[in-house]
Protein backbone atom coordinates (compact mmCIF):
# COMPACT_ATOMS: atom_id res chain seq x y z
CA UNK A 1 0.00 0.00 0.00
CA UNK A 2 1.33 3.44 -1.06
CA UNK A 3 1.48 6.43 0.84
CA UNK A 4 -0.66 8.71 -1.23
CA UNK A 5 -3.21 6.02 -0.65
CA UNK A 6 -3.06 6.75 2.78
CA UNK A 7 -3.41 9.92 2.14
CA UNK A 8 -6.07 9.76 -0.14
CA UNK A 9 -8.30 7.54 2.09
CA UNK A 10 -7.63 10.11 5.29
CA UNK A 11 -8.40 13.36 2.93
CA UNK A 12 -12.38 11.15 1.89
CA UNK A 13 -12.70 10.79 5.63
CA UNK A 14 -12.23 13.99 6.86
CA UNK A 15 -13.90 15.45 3.98
CA UNK A 16 -16.94 13.19 4.84
CA UNK A 17 -16.54 14.00 8.80
CA UNK A 18 -16.66 17.42 8.01
CA UNK A 19 -19.51 17.48 5.54
CA UNK A 20 -21.36 15.90 8.01
CA UNK A 21 -20.82 17.71 10.62
CA UNK A 22 -21.88 21.02 8.77
CA UNK A 23 -24.74 19.27 7.89
CA UNK A 24 -24.16 19.48 4.09
CA UNK A 25 -26.08 17.82 1.52
CA UNK A 26 -24.26 14.50 -0.26
CA UNK A 27 -21.50 14.80 1.91
CA UNK A 28 -19.78 11.01 0.06
CA UNK A 29 -19.54 13.91 -2.90
CA UNK A 30 -17.19 15.39 -0.84
CA UNK A 31 -15.29 12.87 -0.26
CA UNK A 32 -14.79 11.99 -4.02
CA UNK A 33 -13.75 15.45 -4.26
CA UNK A 34 -10.91 15.11 -1.68
CA UNK A 35 -9.50 11.95 -3.65
CA UNK A 36 -9.30 14.47 -6.67
CA UNK A 37 -7.72 16.61 -5.18
CA UNK A 38 -4.53 14.09 -3.51
CA UNK A 39 -1.52 14.52 -5.44
CA UNK A 40 2.28 14.03 -5.08
CA UNK A 41 3.51 17.04 -3.75
CA UNK A 42 3.04 20.72 -1.78
CA UNK A 43 3.06 22.78 -4.89
CA UNK A 44 1.68 20.32 -7.42
CA UNK A 45 -1.23 19.51 -5.17
CA UNK A 46 -2.32 23.78 -4.72
CA UNK A 47 -2.13 23.93 -8.07
CA UNK A 48 -3.83 21.11 -8.74
CA UNK A 49 -6.35 22.03 -6.13
CA UNK A 50 -7.07 25.68 -7.74
CA UNK A 51 -7.32 24.19 -11.09
CA UNK A 52 -9.75 22.13 -10.12
CA UNK A 53 -11.90 24.75 -8.00
CA UNK A 54 -11.76 27.65 -10.41
CA UNK A 55 -12.78 24.92 -13.23
CA UNK A 56 -15.87 24.15 -11.82
CA UNK A 57 -17.10 27.20 -10.55
CA UNK A 58 -17.15 27.74 -14.50
CA UNK A 59 -18.39 24.62 -15.39
CA UNK A 60 -21.21 25.36 -12.86
CA UNK A 61 -21.85 28.40 -14.48
CA UNK A 62 -22.05 27.01 -17.77
CA UNK A 63 -24.71 23.75 -16.71
CA UNK A 64 -27.25 26.17 -14.57
CA UNK A 65 -27.10 28.43 -17.96
CA UNK A 66 -27.67 25.23 -20.23
CA UNK A 67 -30.01 23.53 -18.10
CA UNK A 68 -32.13 26.49 -17.15
CA UNK A 69 -32.43 26.76 -20.92
CA UNK A 70 -32.95 23.94 -22.43
CA UNK A 71 -33.96 21.57 -18.98
CA UNK A 72 -32.65 18.40 -17.95
CA UNK A 73 -32.09 16.18 -20.80
CA UNK A 74 -29.36 13.99 -21.60
CA UNK A 75 -28.45 15.74 -24.91
CA UNK A 76 -27.74 19.01 -22.53
CA UNK A 77 -24.84 17.31 -21.00
CA UNK A 78 -22.93 16.52 -24.59
CA UNK A 79 -23.89 20.51 -25.20
CA UNK A 80 -22.14 21.49 -21.86
CA UNK A 81 -19.10 19.13 -22.77
CA UNK A 82 -18.85 20.85 -25.98
CA UNK A 83 -18.87 24.59 -24.89
CA UNK A 84 -17.70 24.01 -21.55
CA UNK A 85 -14.36 22.14 -21.86
CA UNK A 86 -12.97 24.90 -24.19
CA UNK A 87 -13.37 27.19 -21.86
CA UNK A 88 -12.25 26.12 -19.17
CA UNK A 89 -9.33 24.63 -21.42
CA UNK A 90 -8.79 28.40 -22.68
CA UNK A 91 -8.68 29.57 -19.08
CA UNK A 92 -5.59 27.40 -17.88
CA UNK A 93 -7.82 25.26 -15.43
CA UNK A 94 -7.64 21.87 -18.45
CA UNK A 95 -6.55 19.83 -15.25
CA UNK A 96 -10.20 20.72 -13.18
CA UNK A 97 -12.07 19.11 -16.38
CA UNK A 98 -12.86 15.64 -14.39
CA UNK A 99 -14.09 17.87 -11.26
CA UNK A 100 -15.96 20.12 -12.74
CA UNK A 101 -17.55 17.39 -14.49
CA UNK A 102 -18.42 15.77 -11.18
CA UNK A 103 -19.90 18.68 -10.39
CA UNK A 104 -22.37 19.15 -13.34
CA UNK A 105 -23.35 15.48 -13.09
CA UNK A 106 -24.50 16.06 -9.14
CA UNK A 107 -26.30 19.03 -10.29
CA UNK A 108 -28.01 16.64 -13.31
CA UNK A 109 -29.01 14.32 -10.49
CA UNK A 110 -30.23 16.33 -8.26
CA UNK A 111 -32.41 18.43 -10.82
CA UNK A 112 -32.46 21.88 -8.70
CA UNK A 113 -31.49 24.71 -10.03
CA UNK A 114 -31.64 27.11 -7.18
CA UNK A 115 -29.06 29.07 -4.95
CA UNK A 116 -29.13 26.59 -2.61
CA UNK A 117 -28.01 24.15 -4.77
CA UNK A 118 -25.06 26.06 -6.08
CA UNK A 119 -24.35 27.27 -2.62
CA UNK A 120 -24.50 23.18 -1.61
CA UNK A 121 -21.77 22.59 -4.80
CA UNK A 122 -19.27 25.44 -3.70
CA UNK A 123 -19.35 23.96 -0.17
CA UNK A 124 -18.56 20.25 -1.36
CA UNK A 125 -15.78 21.83 -3.53
CA UNK A 126 -14.34 23.88 -0.47
CA UNK A 127 -14.43 20.88 1.60
CA UNK A 128 -13.32 17.90 -0.69
CA UNK A 129 -10.81 20.07 -2.07
CA UNK A 130 -9.77 21.81 1.31
CA UNK A 131 -9.76 18.29 2.92
CA UNK A 132 -6.95 17.17 -0.19
CA UNK A 133 -5.10 20.57 0.89
CA UNK A 134 -4.80 20.37 4.44
CA UNK A 135 -4.03 16.35 3.98
CA UNK A 136 -1.25 16.99 1.42
CA UNK A 137 0.34 20.67 3.39
CA UNK A 138 0.16 18.01 6.64
CA UNK A 139 2.86 15.35 6.08
CA UNK A 140 5.14 14.25 3.35
CA UNK A 141 7.31 11.54 3.68
CA UNK A 142 11.08 12.38 3.82
CA UNK A 143 13.50 11.35 0.92
CA UNK A 144 16.55 12.05 1.96
CA UNK A 145 17.33 8.81 2.98
CA UNK A 146 16.20 7.06 -0.70
CA UNK A 147 18.62 10.67 -2.19
CA UNK A 148 21.61 9.24 0.18
CA UNK A 149 20.84 5.38 -1.13
CA UNK A 150 20.84 6.18 -4.68
CA UNK A 151 23.31 8.34 -4.50
CA UNK A 152 25.52 5.62 -2.57
CA UNK A 153 24.47 3.09 -5.34
CA UNK A 154 26.00 5.99 -8.56
CA UNK A 155 29.09 5.94 -6.50
CA UNK A 156 29.35 2.26 -6.29
CA UNK A 157 28.51 2.34 -9.98
CA UNK A 158 31.22 4.72 -11.15
CA UNK A 159 33.99 3.32 -9.02
CA UNK A 160 33.17 0.06 -11.04
CA UNK A 161 33.47 2.08 -13.99
CA UNK A 162 36.36 3.35 -13.20
CA UNK A 163 37.93 0.08 -12.61
CA UNK A 164 36.75 -1.52 -16.12
CA UNK A 165 38.44 1.51 -17.39
CA UNK A 166 41.84 0.99 -15.54
CA UNK A 167 41.35 -3.06 -16.55
CA UNK A 168 40.96 -1.98 -20.22
CA UNK A 169 43.94 0.21 -19.75
CA UNK A 170 46.61 -2.49 -18.60
CA UNK A 171 45.24 -5.06 -21.19
CA UNK A 172 43.57 -3.71 -24.20
CA UNK A 173 42.15 -7.13 -25.23
CA UNK A 174 40.10 -7.26 -22.40
CA UNK A 175 36.77 -6.73 -23.11
CA UNK A 176 33.50 -4.44 -20.74
CA UNK A 177 30.48 -4.22 -21.80
CA UNK A 178 29.39 -0.84 -20.48
CA UNK A 179 26.33 -2.08 -18.44
CA UNK A 180 27.52 0.22 -15.31
CA UNK A 181 26.80 2.80 -17.53
CA UNK A 182 23.54 2.26 -18.42
CA UNK A 183 22.43 1.50 -14.58
CA UNK A 184 23.91 4.55 -13.71
CA UNK A 185 22.33 6.49 -15.94
CA UNK A 186 18.83 4.99 -14.73
CA UNK A 187 19.92 5.95 -10.72
CA UNK A 188 20.98 9.36 -12.15
CA UNK A 189 17.10 9.52 -14.01
CA UNK A 190 15.57 8.10 -10.68
CA UNK A 191 17.15 10.62 -8.28
CA UNK A 192 16.61 13.47 -10.28
CA UNK A 193 13.02 12.93 -10.42
CA UNK A 194 13.00 12.23 -6.22
CA UNK A 195 15.01 15.61 -5.42
CA UNK A 196 12.64 17.56 -7.84
CA UNK A 197 9.96 15.81 -5.70
CA UNK A 198 11.67 16.74 -2.79
CA UNK A 199 11.97 20.79 -3.82
CA UNK A 200 7.98 20.59 -4.78
CA UNK A 201 7.38 20.07 -1.21
CA UNK A 202 9.53 23.23 -0.32
CA UNK A 203 7.76 26.46 -0.36
CA UNK A 204 10.18 28.61 1.41
CA UNK A 205 13.59 28.67 0.44
CA UNK A 206 13.92 25.61 -1.86
CA UNK A 207 17.38 23.65 -1.67
CA UNK A 208 18.41 22.37 -5.00
CA UNK A 209 21.76 20.98 -3.68
CA UNK A 210 20.19 17.26 -4.40
CA UNK A 211 19.57 18.13 -8.09
CA UNK A 212 22.84 19.81 -8.99
CA UNK A 213 24.15 17.00 -7.30
CA UNK A 214 22.53 14.52 -10.12
CA UNK A 215 23.04 16.98 -12.69
CA UNK A 216 26.75 16.98 -11.70
CA UNK A 217 26.36 13.31 -12.00
CA UNK A 218 24.94 12.99 -15.87
CA UNK A 219 27.45 15.66 -16.95
CA UNK A 220 30.04 12.75 -15.84
CA UNK A 221 28.30 10.07 -17.25
CA UNK A 222 28.18 11.82 -20.91
CA UNK A 223 32.13 12.09 -19.71
CA UNK A 224 32.59 8.83 -19.04
CA UNK A 225 31.38 7.76 -22.44
CA UNK A 226 33.43 9.93 -24.11
CA UNK A 227 36.27 8.66 -22.07
CA UNK A 228 34.64 4.63 -23.17
CA UNK A 229 35.40 6.03 -26.98
CA UNK A 230 39.01 7.16 -26.47
CA UNK A 231 39.66 3.93 -24.49
CA UNK A 232 38.13 1.71 -27.24
CA UNK A 233 41.23 3.17 -29.29
CA UNK A 234 44.16 1.67 -27.15
CA UNK A 235 44.64 -1.41 -29.33
CA UNK A 236 48.28 -2.91 -28.03
CA UNK A 237 49.68 -2.16 -24.96
CA UNK A 238 52.19 0.56 -23.77
CA UNK A 239 53.46 2.07 -20.26
CA UNK A 240 51.80 4.95 -21.04
CA UNK A 241 48.60 3.80 -21.08
CA UNK A 242 48.98 1.43 -17.46
CA UNK A 243 50.56 4.41 -16.27
CA UNK A 244 46.93 6.22 -17.13
CA UNK A 245 45.66 2.82 -15.55
CA UNK A 246 46.70 3.73 -12.42
CA UNK A 247 45.10 7.23 -12.41
CA UNK A 248 41.52 5.37 -12.76
CA UNK A 249 42.18 2.96 -10.40
CA UNK A 250 42.80 6.31 -7.56
CA UNK A 251 39.97 7.34 -8.77
CA UNK A 252 37.70 4.48 -8.65
CA UNK A 253 38.81 4.49 -4.98
CA UNK A 254 38.32 8.44 -4.35
CA UNK A 255 34.85 8.08 -6.41
CA UNK A 256 33.90 6.20 -2.75
CA UNK A 257 35.23 8.28 -0.31
CA UNK A 258 33.19 10.38 1.99
CA UNK A 259 35.79 13.45 1.72
CA UNK A 260 38.04 14.87 -1.30
CA UNK A 261 41.28 13.61 -1.27
CA UNK A 262 42.80 15.34 -4.24
CA UNK A 263 44.59 12.00 -5.67
CA UNK A 264 43.66 11.27 -8.38
CA UNK A 265 43.99 15.19 -9.20
CA UNK A 266 47.73 15.14 -7.74
CA UNK A 267 48.07 11.77 -10.40
CA UNK A 268 46.96 13.28 -13.34
CA UNK A 269 48.98 16.36 -12.98
CA UNK A 270 52.17 14.70 -12.38
CA UNK A 271 51.49 11.90 -15.46
CA UNK A 272 50.92 15.24 -17.79
CA UNK A 273 53.94 16.35 -17.04
CA UNK A 274 55.13 13.44 -17.72
CA UNK A 275 53.98 12.67 -20.92
CA UNK A 276 54.66 16.03 -22.49
CA UNK A 277 58.59 15.16 -21.66
CA UNK A 278 58.37 12.11 -23.44
CA UNK A 279 59.75 11.33 -26.87
CA UNK A 280 57.29 11.89 -29.82
CA UNK A 281 55.83 8.80 -31.76
CA UNK A 282 57.47 7.07 -34.15
CA UNK A 283 55.23 5.07 -35.82
CA UNK A 284 51.68 5.70 -36.69
CA UNK A 285 50.35 3.16 -34.16
CA UNK A 286 52.13 4.93 -31.35
CA UNK A 287 50.69 8.41 -32.70
CA UNK A 288 47.48 7.33 -32.39
CA UNK A 289 47.91 5.66 -28.85
CA UNK A 290 49.74 8.59 -27.56
CA UNK A 291 46.85 10.72 -29.25
CA UNK A 292 43.95 8.85 -27.77
CA UNK A 293 45.86 8.76 -24.35
CA UNK A 294 46.32 12.81 -24.19
CA UNK A 295 42.75 13.26 -24.93
CA UNK A 296 41.71 10.34 -22.66
CA UNK A 297 43.39 12.54 -19.68
CA UNK A 298 41.73 16.23 -20.77
CA UNK A 299 38.47 14.30 -20.60
CA UNK A 300 38.81 13.27 -16.83
CA UNK A 301 40.53 16.76 -15.92
CA UNK A 302 36.81 18.13 -17.21
CA UNK A 303 35.53 15.58 -15.23
CA UNK A 304 36.94 16.74 -12.09
CA UNK A 305 36.52 20.23 -13.08
CA UNK A 306 32.81 19.38 -13.08
CA UNK A 307 32.95 18.00 -9.43
CA UNK A 308 35.19 20.67 -7.91
CA UNK A 309 32.86 23.60 -9.80
CA UNK A 310 29.50 21.80 -8.55
CA UNK A 311 31.26 21.14 -4.65
CA UNK A 312 32.36 24.77 -4.46
CA UNK A 313 28.50 25.83 -5.23
CA UNK A 314 26.77 22.85 -3.46
CA UNK A 315 26.59 22.29 0.50
CA UNK A 316 25.43 18.97 0.22
CA UNK A 317 28.61 18.16 -1.95
CA UNK A 318 30.94 20.78 0.12
CA UNK A 319 30.46 19.50 3.86
CA UNK A 320 30.66 16.19 5.12
CA UNK A 321 29.37 14.66 1.79
CA UNK A 322 31.96 15.20 -0.58
CA UNK A 323 32.30 13.02 -3.46
CA UNK A 324 35.26 12.99 -6.45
Amino acid sequence: MGFRVIKTAIAALLAVVVASTLGVPSAMSAALLAILGVDVTRKRSLMTISARFFASLIGMICAFVLFSVFGFQHWVFALYILIAFPIITRAGFSGGIVTSSVVVVHIYNGGLLTMHAMLVEVALLLIGLGSAAVVNLAYMPNPHAKLHAIRLEINDLLSRMFAQIARTLEDPSYVWDGKEVIEAGKKVEQGLAAAKREQENQFLHPDESWIVYFYMRKQHLDSIQNMMQLVSQLYRKMPQAARAGGIFEQLAEDVKTPHYTGKTEALLVRFQEEFSKMDLPVTREEFEVHSAILQLCRELEQYLKISKRDKARNPLLSQDNKVK
